[in-house]
């Protein structure tokens, strides 16, 4: 296992924390939409926050899931939801704030689970890439299935590949610079900017036509 400098943890483990947050605003928002109460509301802002990273430390058996040892992560969920549930008739218009808290904790979670996977297993593009993505795009396809949606990653603007093009930018810049701080904010910046670049201007990929 690669041994990160406390600074380089301490960051990570601030991006989780905000990825967190991020999701949980999304999983808020969905669920107040559905009509839900504030228990509802509650629970799909955590499943939201937490469940990429949760079934990312599964898959690669990390046991505890650092959303069950570490509070901070359910804390940050129940709280986030409280704040939507009082807030949101002032926020309610403001549709972009979901979209925009949805591509940030895509990018944030995106190069968090890349991270994690680097840490554990060194420059394994496989590993990086499914720990990138899962954690990424886990919670929203939890979030919205819950809400009977088709998830947002099946339908709608770059979404996955988003997250697949920050993983490999994660991977480029470690491999040219080994510098792990840099290759996490390209990482999210990438990733985080192409999905919004690309619901601006209702980018897709293609899809199988129909009769």
């Amino acid at each position: 296992m690669i041994d990160l400098s406390l600074s380089v943890q301490a960051t990570v483990l601030a991006l989780d924390l905000f990825g967190t947050m991020a999701f949980a605003v999304t999983g808020a928002f969905k669920a107040i939409e559905h009509k839900a109460d504030i228990v509802g509301i509650i629970i799909l802002a955590t499943i939201t926050g937490v469940a990429g990273g949760t079934l990312r430390d599964i898959v690669m058996g990390h046991f505890p899931p650092h959303s069950i040892s570490d509070p901070y992560y359910v804390i940050i969920t129940v709280t986030t939801g409280f704040v939507i549930f009082f807030l949101y008739k002032k926020i309610q218009k403001h549709w972009n704030l979901f979209l925009k808290f949805d591509a940030i904790g895509l990018g944030v979670f995106t190069a968090i689970g890349a991270t994690f996977a680097y840490e554990a297993y060194g420059m394994n593009f496989l590993a990086i890439a499914m720990a990138g993505m899962v954690t990424a795009i886990g919670g929203g396809i939890l979030r919205d299935m819950f809400v009977n949606e088709v998830p947002m990653v099946f339908v709608k603007e770059l979404y996955a590949s988003a997250s697949f093009l920050g993983v490999l930018v994660f991977y480029i810049v470690l491999s040219i610079d080994s510098n792990l701080g840099i290759a996490t904010i390209a990482s999210i910046v990438v990733t985080t900017v192409l999905r919004l670049v690309a619901m601006k201007h209702n980018w897709n990929l293609p899809k199988a036509r129909e009769k």
